[in-house]
């Protein structure tokens, strides 16, 4: 049984080396929450997708995080790294289209002066979006 306080919270160097580490905790929290295969496999891809657009800006011997918070039929996972801008990623480009199409709810938040940005996806099992509160 799920509490509201299942979280898992793992931490990497900001390097892509390291994202099969993430893709595969991604599919194994997905499966422990009964997702299809297919949601499951969009899910792996929304998270490279998400540490791939924080990638592009992130500061050198710096740490990616990444949080899943586990309910009973839905799965949010947040990546954040410190960037050199700390800007949000713009959402008018193909590859937030192609991360809210794989991910369901996406939103991106940008940190104050340790300019670290985060990307937040909600995605419920069997399809059904969540809405913003």
């Amino acid at each position: 049984m799920l509490s509201p306080d299942d979280f898992v919270e793992v931490s990497i160097p900001a390097d892509g080396a390291y994202l099969s580490v993430l893709r595969t905790a991604t599919a194994g929290l997905a499966a422990r929450l009964d997702f299809t295969l297919d949601e499951i496999e969009d899910l792996r891809i929304a998270v490279d997708e998400a540490c791939a657009m924080l990638l592009q800006h992130n500061l050198p011997h710096t740490s990616l995080t990444c949080r899943f918070d586990l309910a009973p039929a839905e799965l949010a996972i947040t990546v954040s790294a410190p960037t050199a801008d700390g800007k949000a990623p713009a959402k008018d480009t193909f590859a937030w289209t192609v991360l809210t199409a794989l991910a369901g709810q996406v939103e991106a938040s940008a940190g104050g002066a340790d300019r670290v940005v985060s990307i937040t996806m909600v995605k419920q099992r069997g399809g059904t979006e969540t809405t913003a509160a």
